[in-house]
């Protein structure tokens, strides 16, 4: 999709680029620096179950109430990575800025402000939160941060937003797909390195052997043989202490397993492209009963395997070209 207000003449600037952006991502107020001379264009992307954008535009004030978000069902991330000057983020109580050179988390589901006074471009990835937390754990404690993206993975990831974008003309949908899914893997990986994500909210022993056993699940969904005694035994704490851990936060070291294999299913299953059969991709996430893998998928998320494959395919044949 592409738009452009130098596609209007006389048009109501602040309304036209609120609903712009309001599509593109989720619904947004906005207030324009000057609404009179606002002048801003945006490009914009499917990568199966991300979005990319570019964007341009004038100085602006994006404001996310609560309002806005009462009726949502699936929660997102918006990462931003401003290219010619600095943006200013304000969420909950974090006040932060983000220069060329890093990249912005911002969390859809709380109200915010966003802004930058002079003109900009910016590239914006919008994430499920599910996909994130499946992959770095709760998403609460990423609001606000800003992430180097002059050095190491930031800079890796960045770079390869930059070839996505430089290609997407080229490639075709399932290639789009598969882009989605290396930049989803690569922005986790570099919030990962950050030795803030591994601190945070980290006080207490109980609470660092929590997040290690949580992060170790993460990374070994696809390992047939991941269960509770591996999980304990990758700790160096015993499993009835491991069932502890998970006890306190109301939830087994199986349930834990289970739904983040769930999520790493819809993923693939929201991948309209993907030709594998249910059977391989409950298999690939550790279900070996078709039976008991569609029961918990219902009762996850409200319907079975095959209608979320079918209603994501349906949505995507009737969407416009982009």
């Amino acid at each position: 999709m592409f738009f452009s207000t130098d596609h209007g003449s006389a048009i109501d600037k602040n309304k036209v680029w609120s609903r712009t952006i309001s599509e593109t991502y989720f619904p947004l107020s906005v207030e324009c620096r000057d609404a009179t001379r606002f002048r801003g264009s945006l490009k914009s992307w499917g990568l199966g179950v991300m979005g990319l954008s570019e964007m341009e535009c004038d100085g602006v004030m994006y404001r996310r109430n609560k309002s806005h978000f009462q009726e949502e069902k699936d929660n997102s991330l918006l990462i931003t990575i401003p290219h010619v000057a600095e943006v200013r983020f304000h969420q909950a109580s974090r006040h932060t800025r983000c220069a060329p050179g890093g990249f912005l988390v911002e969390q859809g589901d709380m109200p915010y402000e966003f802004s930058h006074s002079q003109r900009n471009k910016l590239w914006v990835l919008k994430v499920p939160t599910a996909s994130v937390q499946s992959r770095v754990g709760p998403t609460e404690r990423l609001s606000a941060l800003t992430f180097d993206a002059r050095s190491g993975i930031g800079s890796y990831f960045v770079g390869a937003v930059r070839n996505t974008i430089e290609s997407i003309d080229v490639i075709n949908d399932a290639a789009r797909e598969m882009a989605g899914q290396h930049l989803l893997d690569l922005l986790c990986l570099s919030m990962r390195s950050d030795d803030r994500i591994l601190d945070s909210s980290v006080s207490t022993i109980r609470a660092a052997h929590l997040q290690r056993a949580e992060q170790f699940i993460r990374d070994n969904l696809s390992n047939p043989n991941l269960g509770p005694q591996m999980v304990a035994e990758s700790c160096g704490i015993s499993l009835r202490y491991l069932q502890g851990l998970f006890a306190e936060n109301e939830c087994s070291v199986a349930g834990y397993i289970r739904d983040r294999r769930l999520t790493r299913c819809r993923e693939t299953l929201e991948m309209v492209h993907d030709t594998s059969t249910m059977a391989q991709i409950a298999q690939k996430w550790g279900f070996y009963d078709q039976a008991q893998f569609c029961k918990h998928y219902r009762a996850k998320f409200g319907c079975t395997p095959t209608e979320t494959r079918k209603q994501r395919r349906s949505a995507a044949c009737a969407r416009p070209d982009m």
